[in-house]
């Protein structure tokens, strides 16, 4: 015999007939009502947020009034259906000082494909960041073994320059299969850098995450994995595409370098952060 699992033991009786009502929406789901013993409990409230970045001002200031009223932090949880949802609620949390912690992922700038699609813009913003391009060489897997790579790191060094131009200097030394992808490479910044040039902001980020292969590496990662690292570089455009200068000095440089400096600065306000709660 089949017996479905029903009750639940957690949420309202209001809420769970808003959900059954939701459900049954979906005909490719086998049939189930959640039920539950408790009470009804308060009426389901719905805001129509104009656009993303309301909806994340109207919950920042539903926990202000919440902690107003005595309530704690540590007692409100954000749901939200998908990874890269979480990044206006961040950049929302960060602006109000609201402590908050991303239960099930990681912080939207510290994960791997955003820091490798960050990677890319700086290096095309400038050859001489070394972190950014050990990075992307690495993602990219151009000529990436460690004996290689040691070789362009000694060349540089012993030129007192950086690992880009150490690549160039190093490029008659390497085996010769290592030393073409290690071209190839440079040579896809060097076009993504003039490709790029007189795009605005947005549509700088959208051409290099499409065209540096970024997408199609993430596509064979099968299931929801690739598909949420997806999912979150399109959502790092649709940052850029809000994006505007917050600081008389991002302000000074050009609208990349600006946020890419924007960028930094985020991830060093994400790392001193604490507790609130952000769930998936």
């Amino acid at each position: 015999m089949l017996y479905k699992l029903e009750q639940n033991y957690r949420s309202s009786g209001t809420i769970l007939k808003a959900a059954n009502a939701l459900i049954a929406n979906n005909a490719g789901r086998l049939g189930k009502t959640l039920w539950t013993s408790g009470e009804d409990g308060e009426r389901v409230k719905l805001y129509a947020a104009f656009n993303e970045r309301d909806e994340a001002d109207f919950v920042v200031n539903r926990i202000r009034e919440w902690v107003a009223r005595g309530g704690a932090r540590r007692e409100v949880a954000v749901l939200y259906r998908s990874n890269a949802q979480s990044r206006v609620f961040e950049e929302a949390f960060l602006n109000a000082r609201m402590p908050y912690r991303v239960y099930g992922g990681l912080r939207f700038f510290e994960r791997a494909e955003i820091k490798d699609a960050l990677a890319y813009l700086r290096l095309i913003a400038s050859r001489a960041d070394d972190t950014s391009f050990e990075r992307v060489v690495k993602s990219a897997g151009a000529g990436h073994r460690r004996q290689n790579h040691d070789l362009v790191r000694d060349t540089a060094r012993a030129n007192n320059t950086s690992l880009w131009n150490g690549a160039i200097g190093a490029q008659g030394a390497l085996p010769q299969r290592a030393s073409q992808a290690l071209q190839a490479f440079m040579e896809l910044i060097d076009r993504l850098a003039r490709e790029v040039n007189g795009l605005e902001l947005h549509e700088q980020v959208d051409h290099v995450i499409q065209m540096s292969g970024l997408i199609e590496h993430y596509k064979k990662e099968k299931g929801e994995r690739g598909e949420g690292r997806i999912e979150n570089l399109l959502e790092l455009v649709s940052a850029a595409r809000g994006f505007s200068p917050e600081t008389e000095a991002e302000s000074e440089l050009s609208p990349l370098e600006s946020f890419l400096a924007h960028a930094v600065l985020e991830s060093a306000r994400v790392r001193r952060t604490r507790t609130m709660t952000v769930c998936r």
